[in-house]
């Protein structure tokens, strides 16, 4: 992207899930910034993606992370709602960035600040990884946070993901207040048979 502008990287975690919130960053790095293991989140190991967590929120020039709830994912569905805490991830950062990059292929507008959407862009931009990795390791956090309360579905080892073992227990315990609804497999029985 150009140089010399205030630019920050966008991405989300938790769009596949069963339960739980969808997460959304939005981080402004310095010029120059390099960390030899930032890549996209998928891509890294829990340590790797916590050691980076501590770099980027101390290193950043701003970051904010935010997100939307299984209701909300119900009421306005996922691409809205990953859009929607991308806006709110942006709403809180202290600094206002004159050029966005998106991780995928559809954003709305914002501030009417220019945009670019980039398919993989986690795996090209520094920012967008920077994004994607405290996206997924708050998202993380909040997910084990609440996996106490409800040990059967084990989301301290699958964080909601459509596993064989979450999907089982969905079939035996059936859902709770923290599961989305409106995905289909859940709301019409049919859990990816």
């Amino acid at each position: 992207m150009a140089a010399n502008i205030v630019e920050a990287g966008c991405d989300e975690a938790g769009r596949g899930c069963l339960a739980g919130p969808v997460y959304a960053a939005a981080v402004i790095l310095p010029p120059h910034f390099y960390h030899p293991s930032l890549n996209d989140s998928k891509k890294m190991t829990k340590r790797e993606r916590e050691t980076l967590r501590r770099v980027i929120e101390m290193e950043a020039v701003d970051w904010a992370v935010a997100s939307c709830s299984a209701k909300e994912i119900d009421r306005y569905n996922i691409l809205r709602a990953s859009i929607m805490a991308m806006h709110r991830a942006l709403d809180k950062l202290s600094s206002v960035p004159e050029h966005l990059i998106i991780d995928g292929n559809r954003f709305y507008p914002y501030k009417e600040i220019p945009f670019d959407c980039i398919v993989g862009g986690d795996g090209k931009y520094s920012s967008i990884a920077a994004a994607s990795v405290l996206a997924k390791s708050h998202r993380d956090e909040y997910m084990l946070s609440i996996a106490a309360d409800y040990p059967q579905y084990g989301w301290e080892k699958n964080m909601a993901y459509p596993t064989k073992m979450h999907r089982q227990a969905i079939e035996r315990y059936g859902v709770c207040e923290h599961h989305r609804l409106t995905f289909s497999n859940l709301i019409q029985g049919r859990i990816f048979q």
